[in-house]
C-alpha cells in the first residue's frame, strides 16, 4: 500500500498545482490490488480538500514551497487516513511520512511524522478549529458557496451536502439486448448484487454499493453501460422529436454516453457524433464498439461551421462544456480546478456553440441544450439570451417530473443517493 500512496501524492501534486485533474489520471504502475486504495485516495482528499487544507494550516508552521507540492499532498493524504479511512493511525502516520524517501526527500520524513502524531494526539481540537471556517466546514471554496446561495437561496445547503458525499453508481440497459429492466434486475439479485430502478429513466438502475463493472453480468457483452440517471433524461426529452432515418447531431459527444443511448433506443438514426478531441473520440468509438452500435465520428469544433457537410439536421443534442458544478462529487477536484472567472469563458463558449450549431439547424427542428452545471449563467441565463437574440427560436415544455423550471428549462440539482445536477432546454427552430 505504500506504493500507492506515493503515486496518490504524485497524482495529488499535480492537481494541486493547477496542471491536471484526476479524469486525466487514467492509468497509473500499480498492482491491480492497489488501485482501489489509490483511487479512494485521490477522491476522498479532493471531496475533503478545503477542510484538510485548513487543517495542514494549524500543524505547519510555514507552508511547504510550491515544489514541494508532493509533501503537501502526502500530509493531506495521511490526514485523510486518519479521520475519514479505516486505517490505523500508526499505518496513516508511517507508511504516509516514510513515503516521503520514495519521492526522494527524505527531509520531510521527520517533518510529517510530526504533524500527524500531532494531528492524531489532537484531533478534536483541530475539527473543532476546522468547523468555524466556512470552507473548512461546508468543503467548498467561499467563491463557489457565495454563487450557489445567490443562484439558489433555498437549494445552495442540499446542493453542497450532495456533493460532499459519494456518488451512487447508476446504470443503463441496453434497450437494443434481448432483456426488460426487471430481467437485469432479476440477474443483479442472482449475483448478491442489491439494485433498484430509477424513478426518472426507464433505463436506469441504481445499485446500493458501487462494484467494479467486470461484476455486472453481460457488462463485456454490451447489455448494460454506466451512466447517471439525469444524463439518461437526454434519450426521453428528444424521443418524441426523432423520427426514422433522423439526420441527428451529437455535439460534443464524448465519452458517448448520450450518444450510445441514443442508438441503443433509436436504430434507424442517421447519427453524426461530433467532439474537438480525438483522443476523447477514440473513447467514444471504443463505447460504440462494445455495444454493436454504429456512428459517423467527426472531429471538429462546434462553434464553427468548418466540420459540417451543408446538410441540415432533424436534431441536434448540444452537450455543452460547462464548469461541471453538478457533477462535484464525481469530479471533487473541481473545487480546487475551477475558479470564478471561468464561468465568463464557458458562458461565452456555449453561446457561440449555440449560434453555430443554430445554423445547422434544420427548420422545424429541435436542439437539446444540457448541462452539468447548477450555475444560471451557464444554463437559464444562457437560453433567456439565446432566445433574445434568435427570432427563429422558441421554447419548449420539458415533461420531466424531477428539478425545477428554470428560465426556459428545467434545473436539476445533485440528489443524494440519486442523480446529478443537470440543466435541459428544448430549443424549436421555426419552420418558415
Amino acid at each position: 500500500m505504500s506504493q500507492a500512496r506515493v503515486q496518490a501524492a504524485r497524482t495529488l501534486a499535480q492537481v494541486l498545482r493547477g496542471q491536471a485533474s484526476l479524469a486525466a489520471m487514467t492509468t497509473v504502475d500499480l498492482p491491480p490490488r492497489d488501485h482501489g486504495f489509490y483511487k479512494a485516495l485521490c477522491f476522498g482528499v479532493c471531496r475533503e480538500l478545503p477542510r484538510l487544507e485548513h487543517l495542514a494550516g494549524q500543524l505547519l508552521k510555514q507552508p511547504f514551497k510550491v515544489k514541494d507540492q508532493d509533501i503537501q499532498a502526502l500530509l493531506l493524504l495521511g490526514l485523510y487516513q486518519l479521520y475519514y479511512m479505516r486505517v490505523p493511525p500508526h499505518a496513516a502516520v508511517g507508511e504516509t511520512a516514510g513515503a516521503a524517501r520514495t519521492l526522494k526527500k527524505p527531509w520531510a520524513t521527520r517533518v510529517l511524522n510530526g504533524c500527524l502524531r500531532r494531528a492524531d494526539r489532537e484531533r478534536d481540537t483541530l475539527l473543532a478549529a476546522a468547523d468555524q471556517d466556512m470552507e473548512a466546514s461546508l468543503r467548498h471554496p467561499a467563491w463557489l458557496v457565495d454563487t450557489l446561495k445567490q443562484a439558489w437561496p433555498a437549494h445552495w445547503e442540499t446542493i453542497v451536502a450532495a456533493n460532499n458525499e459519494a456518488p451512487p453508481m447508476t446504470l443503463r440497459i441496453n434497450a437494443r439486448s434481448d432483456q426488460t429492466r426487471d430481467a437485469y434486475l432479476a440477474r443483479l439479485s442472482e449475483q448478491s448484487i442489491d439494485a433498484t430502478a430509477t424513478p426518472f429513466s426507464r433505463d436506469g438502475i441504481t445499485l446500493a454499493v458501487p462494484c467494479d463493472v467486470d461484476s455486472l453480468p453481460g457488462f463485456e457483452d454490451g447489455d448494460v453501460s454506466v451512466q447517471d440517471e439525469a444524463a439518461q433524461l437526454a434519450e426521453s426529452l428528444l424521443a418524441p422529436h426523432l423520427s426514422e432515418s433522423c439526420h441527428f447531431l451529437d455535439a460534443c459527444c464524448a465519452p458517448g454516453g448520450k450518444t450510445a443511448h441514443l442508438l441503443e433506443r433509436h436504430a434507424g438514426l442517421n447519427m453524426i457524433a461530433l467532439d474537438n478531441d480525438g483522443a476523447r473520440l477514440t473513447r467514444v468509438s471504443d463505447t460504440l464498439t462494445r455495444l454493436g452500435l454504429e456512428a459517423e465520428l467527426c472531429e471538429g469544433d462546434a462553434t464553427t461551421t468548418d466540420w459540417w457537410d451543408g446538410t441540415a439536421f432533424d436534431a441536434i443534442l448540444c452537450d455543452a462544456p460547462c464548469s461541471g458544478t453538478g457533477v462535484i462529487r464525481r469530479h471533487p477536484d473541481i473545487k480546487h480546478l475551477r475558479q470564478p472567472e471561468d464561468l465568463t469563458g464557458l458562458a461565452t463558449l456555449q453561446g457561440e456553440m449555440l449560434d453555430s450549431l443554430w445554423s445547422t439547424l434544420a427548420p422545424g427542428g429541435v436542439l437539446l441544450y444540457a448541462t452539468c452545471s447548477v450555475i444560471p449563467a451557464e444554463n437559464a441565463t444562457q437560453i433567456d439570451r439565446f432566445l433574445a437574440r434568435t427570432a427563429s427560436a422558441s421554447a419548449l415544455p420539458l415533461p420531466l417530473e424531477c428539478g425545477e423550471p428554470a428560465g426556459a428549462g428545467r434545473q436539476l440539482f445533485p440528489q443524494t443517493g440519486g442523480h446529478d445536477g443537470f440543466f435541459y432546454a428544448l430549443l424549436h427552430k421555426a419552420a418558415n
